[in-house]
């Protein structure tokens, strides 16, 4: 499936952290999903305590725009999007230059370009505009600043929306062995790589575990769409019986820019996670970064006090065109997206397939008795380490663990246990959760 024509839909949308574009953006997320992850939306209402936080209100703009005293406009809010301020109050002044300039916003490394700027929990207003028209503004002149919004916080106007799916592994899924998290964020207006990319990116991921699900006894995986922090705050304040399930969480963003894969670590950094994305990213000679190193994301709430599940970040920063209108889909590169897909299926398919075997037998088993013999001539090498492997069935060392240990593929190990597991030989126990009760 091409994931920049998905992007290239989203992009127009001005998708803040809740309203009626939002809404759209989440429907077709939705349109996109695979079935079988049974996505839904939810709806928060405005005002409600989500820790110590607060569901925000819906953002509805009418008109905004900046002219001058005759008439004649500067910028226009339905020109684009990111003239406004996002999430500005309304405003209708005339105003002298001195009264006027610290309501305007403009990127000195983009001279030509508008920058987005956004004040969700300020409550300021003001307009962007290129550098190159802010030198051209008459200092002497008086100029009209009108903004007609409005912030709804009846629930009837739609309230403030996540969506959310969970893809179960082959078989019945085991709430012992809990889930992944894989989220992305909505809520930046007119920006491609940020993070329309990431949402299209988690959105491959999702289609390629439902056509070739996990197997059985793996994690299930669920996939979270919606605004930056406030959004997984709310999701996960209203589902705190959640927390304890989730064994791990990637945060997928800006996948889609010519530039090197990166990854920022847990909290915990050295965790199984950090060693599973370490072991998939080996050859890539990726960009390592500490945990919410910038630009942090929602790991912090995700691996954030009170919660604490150990979360990674994938992304492909720094890029130069940030936060500007030239973060549009000219600079999205579908073979980007795809191999930020490829690099975050790998990570899940072994962190959720991984378990700690723990043994029901004493002494060596008779190999060949129970069909686990495996012939020196046929794998020299999985022939050499049967010992070590079987050694390490103390409940002590997950899978992953063992494959690293005694320098075997992952998968060629987990197909080795499973047949231990088959006979009865070893039990699979679950990763432990990390998150805080």
């Amino acid at each position: 499936m091409q994931l920049k024509p998905i992007l290239e839909s989203l992009y127009p949308l001005h998708r803040t952290l809740a309203c009626d574009d939002m809404d759209q953006a989440l429907r077709m997320v939705g349109e996109h999903m695979p079935a079988a992850a049974g996505y839904e939306i939810e709806t928060y209402t405005p005002g409600t305590p989500v820790w110590t936080w607060t569901v925000p209100e819906r953002y509805h703009v009418e008109e905004a725009y900046l002219e001058t005293e005759d008439g004649r406009r500067i910028v226009d809010f339905a020109d684009n999007p990111l003239h406004l301020v996002s999430y500005s109050p309304p405003v209708d002044e005339l105003l002298d230059w001195d009264e006027l300039e610290p309501h305007l916003y403009y990127s000195e490394d983009h001279p030509a370009a508008i920058p987005w700027v956004f004040k969700y929990y300020q409550r300021d207003w003001g307009f962007c505009l290129p550098k190159d028209v802010f030198d051209r503004l008459d200092r002497d002149a008086r100029y009209r600043a009108v903004i007609r919004s409005h912030f709804l916080s009846d629930l009837e106007a739609g309230g403030f929306r996540v969506g959310a799916g969970v893809l179960s592994p082959e078989g019945e899924p085991d709430p012992d062995v809990g889930e992944m998290l894989i989220s992305a964020h909505l809520c930046h207006p007119m920006q491609a790589n940020d993070d329309a990319a990431g949402v299209v990116t988690a959105i491959e991921v999702a289609r390629r575990l439902a056509a070739n699900p996990l197997p059985t006894g793996s994690m299930g995986v669920r996939f979270w769409f919606g605004p930056e922090t406030i959004g997984t705050i709310a999701y996960l304040a209203h589902h705190e019986e959640l927390i304890p399930r989730l064994k791990g969480g990637i945060f997928a963003e800006m996948t889609g820019n010519q530039g090197k894969i990166a990854w920022h670590h847990s909290r915990q950094h050295d965790h199984l996670l950090d060693r599973i994305t370490s072991h998939v990213l080996r050859e890539r000679e990726p960009v390592e970064r500490d945990f919410a190193a910038f630009p942090p994301n929602d790991e912090r709430v995700i691996n954030g006090p009170g919660v604490n599940v150990p979360c990674i970040s994938i992304n492909r920063w720094p890029y130069d065109q940030y936060h500007t209108t030239k973060d549009n889909p000219s600079i999205i590169h579908e073979e980007m997206l795809q191999d930020a897909a490829d690099v975050i299926e790998e990570i899940v398919r072994i962190y959720a397939s991984n378990y700690i075997p723990k043994r029901t037998f004493r002494g060596p088993v008779f190999l060949s008795g129970h069909g686990l013999w495996v012939d020196w001539r046929d794998d020299f090498d999985l022939n050499r380490a049967i010992e070590k492997i079987m050694m390490r069935f103390e409940g002590e060392h997950t899978v992953f663990d063992i494959a690293e240990q005694v320098g075997l593929d992952y998968w060629v190990v987990r197909d080795y246990v499973e047949r231990f597991r088959t006979k009865g030989f070893v039990e699979a126990l679950p990763i432990p959760s990390e998150a805080s009760e």
